[in-house]
């Protein structure tokens, strides 16, 4: 009768050890895990720190600590060479412009030579060639510019009502021209965002000037309560691959238009800026482009 009542003992010891070494081994995990979402959100650039004496314990975390090192410094290195990039960008989209004046200066005054009929016509072909040469520069140089900046943080209240309209109004020759007549639906309440309006305002520009560039001729724009703002109109021809490749930089639908691609790329950037959302959608040969500017204030 003693040996059972002995066994059972010891099973229970055994039992009663290993309930706390998971106890201890839990409450490691928690601390590491823990530190790790801590160092993560905060990018901070301590270690992770444990009070478990556990050897298995201990090993993972220097194996964790390690592992955050090299990801430190992998992220320290693209955080620098992402900056030299664009710093580059910004500088060579600058240096073009020096050229581009010379050979428009240069232009004009061929412009008051004698020259034949033909000369005429192949000087018209490279001012017209250097005008699109310069207005993709300056699109260039101006995305180079917003990515390299902060973000600005001077904010007003806008009533995006009115503001939509004033941008609608402002395009109005350009719509007319090509025989865009909008059918505008907002809203009787008044939207109100606490935004920057310089930016809002380019916002809106780059999406009527994306709907003028490829609009089959119709355009709806919508306001609603929720500070949603949706561009719709007809465009034939595109597909669901297309569509999610609008917002990608340098990316034209048709490359035989005069367009950098960066008019939504540029968009998309203000409008994480401005902590907003951006996002396409294309059903029945119906593109719509939707910015949600969420509720904030100052």
């Amino acid at each position: 009768m003693f040996f059972p009542w002995f066994l059972c003992g010891v099973l229970f010891i055994i039992v009663i050890a290993l309930l706390i070494k998971i106890l201890f081994l839990k409450k490691g995990m928690d601390e590491i895990c823990a530190e790790l979402i801590e160092h993560l959100s905060n990018q901070s650039n301590t270690l992770i720190s444990i009070s478990s004496g556990d050897k298995q314990i201990k090993h993972f975390t220097a194996e964790l600590n390690k592992q955050l090192r090299l990801l430190r410094k992998q992220r320290q290195q693209y955080l620098s060479g992402d900056r030299e990039l664009k710093e580059a960008v910004t500088n060579i989209s600058h240096d073009l412009r020096t050229p581009l004046t010379a050979i428009c200066g240069y232009l004009e005054l061929l412009e008051d030579e004698e020259k034949s009929a033909s000369v005429e016509r192949y000087i018209n072909v490279i001012s017209n060639r250097v005008e699109t040469l310069k207005q993709l520069t300056e699109e260039l140089f101006r995305y180079s510019v917003i990515i390299v900046s902060e973000n600005d943080t001077v904010k007003e209240k806008i009533i995006l009502n009115e503001m939509l309209e004033e941008s609608i109004a402002g395009f109005y020759v350009a719509l007319k021209q090509r025989c865009i007549y909008p059918n505008v639906q907002l809203p009787q309440n008044k939207v109100v965002r606490y935004l920057n309006p310089s930016t809002l305002s380019r916002v809106l520009s780059n999406l009527l000037n994306n709907a003028i560039k490829y609009s089959d001729g119709d355009l709806d724009i919508t306001l609603t309560e929720a500070g949603e703002i949706i561009f719709t109109n007809t465009a034939l021809g595109l597909n669901e691959i297309q569509v999610g490749k609008l917002f990608d930089r340098f990316y034209t639908v048709d490359a035989a238009r005069e367009s950098t691609g960066l008019g939504l790329a540029i968009t998309r950037t203000l409008i994480e800026q401005m902590n907003g959302t951006i996002l396409a959608r294309y059903e029945s040969n119906k593109l719509s482009i939707c910015i949600l500017l969420a509720d904030s204030y100052k």
